[in-house]
């Protein structure tokens, strides 16, 4: 039998702690290893698998694009393009959309936009104000976006043209504010950084500064967008409109694409400023359109919404058993359950060999992020494991 894990230390980069599974197989909530055992997936390809492994919408959209057509230039139209852009565009605030291949090149795109903006429009201000936490991507640019000295001590120095500071604190940004700044740019909930979840008016007052002083207003919707907190955007949730939003993960659950949506005020790009190759491609496009309608026509935030609250009550109800546990926090079917220590690596491969994957978010945090299409029994079935999973660990 193939040791598929020697070869890939044989083979590959070493750029990830894995764990020890070789993953063959999916379908729903659910993976299998080349051995057959089955597990609970309630890590999602890292919030990815909206709709689950192998949906059966996702699989016939795909398979019929494959047998018609994979790639094409941008230099010409494609349908699944267009049919995916004018559903985002129906159903959010923004006006225009540009596809690309993931996240971290969606929201380098969304920078260079916002700068595009600066230079037409304010006087060449190019400087982004981030936050402490965030998480925006791994190029160099997004490196320096993220506010997380783990991730940037690597690539010292960093790119000029970003401000890091501290989350939830609107004050900081007021403070950081310059003649040179052209945007703001934020993820609603903080995802990496810990499942952080802002005060309920600090993005209103950032949106009411950034039109005071004519700046833009990026929100990062890679991880909370495509209904994962319980609205289609999370933004809704807040009552304000983003100037530029950016998606990824969950848009085609599983295929690989990455979008930036934006004001008509603000779609600056002129011909031959910005591109991608593959950005748009029809695969891509024909699984995000099919992702997204089944979202939209099955009420599938509604559901996220409800389960998600069952599944916070449910984490909640293991604290009294389980006093190392400190605070459950989330939105929707993007939960953190964080401890007074740090075991989180062990909390995981406890799970891992009871059947169930899950996330470790930080050394004392594991992260939930199952499929969108997950049930109330498979939440008591992945509590259950958990409830076992955190008793082998009590000393």
């Amino acid at each position: 039998m193939t040791n598929w894990q020697e070869l890939e230390r044989k083979y590959l980069m070493s750029t990830v702690e894995r764990l020890p599974v070789t993953l063959v197989r999916g379908q729903g909530a659910r993976v299998w290893d080349e051995d057959g055992r089955e597990y609970l997936d309630f890590v999602g390809g890292w919030a990815v698998n909206s709709l689950g492994h192998c949906h059966p919408v996702v699989v016939q959209a795909v398979t019929e694009q494959v047998n018609n057509l994979i790639q094409a230039s941008n230099q010409f139209y494609t349908i699944p393009q267009i049919q995916l852009a004018e559903l985002l565009v129906q159903n959010s605030c923004l006006d225009k959309v540009f596809f690309s291949n993931s996240g971290t090149e969606a929201n380098e795109g969304a920078v260079k936009l916002a700068r595009r903006y600066g230079k037409c429009y304010l006087n060449g201000a190019y400087e982004v104000i981030t936050t402490m936490g965030s998480f925006h991507g791994r190029t160099l640019a997004m490196v320096a976006a993220t506010g997380q000295p783990k991730f940037q001590e690597p690539y010292l120095p960093l790119i000029a043209g970003f401000k890091n500071v501290e989350y939830n604190n609107f004050e900081a940004i007021k403070a950081a504010t310059t003649g040179q700044t052209c945007a703001v740019m934020l993820e609603p909930v903080q995802g990496e950084g810990g499942v952080n979840l802002p005060d309920d008016d600090y993005l209103a007052a950032v949106r009411a500064w950034c039109d005071q002083k004519g700046i833009l207003l990026i929100l990062d919707e890679i991880q909370t967008g495509m209904g994962r907190t319980g609205t289609l955007f999370a933004y809704e949730q807040y009552g304000i409109e983003p100037d530029i939003m950016t998606l990824a993960k969950g848009l085609a659950s599983g295929i690989p694409i990455g979008a930036i949506l934006a004001k008509d005020k603000v779609s600056v790009f002129a011909p031959g400023e910005h591109g991608s190759t593959f950005g748009g491609n029809p695969l891509a496009c024909a699984a995000g359109y099919a992702t997204l309608k089944f979202i939209i026509d099955n009420d599938i935030v509604g559901k996220v919404k409800r389960v998600g609250e069952y599944l916070m009550a449910g984490l909640e109800g293991l604290k009294p058993k389980f006093p190392f546990i400190t605070e459950v926090r989330g939105r929707g079917l993007l939960v953190a359950m964080e401890f007074n220590r740090d075991i989180a690596s062990e909390a995981v491969m406890a799970c891992l060999e009871k059947g169930l994957l899950v996330n470790k978010l930080k050394p004392n945090a594991l992260r939930f992020m199952p499929p969108l299409i997950i049930g109330n029994q498979e939440v008591d079935e992945a509590l259950g494991i958990l409830n076992k999973a955190l008793s082998s660990l009590v000393s």
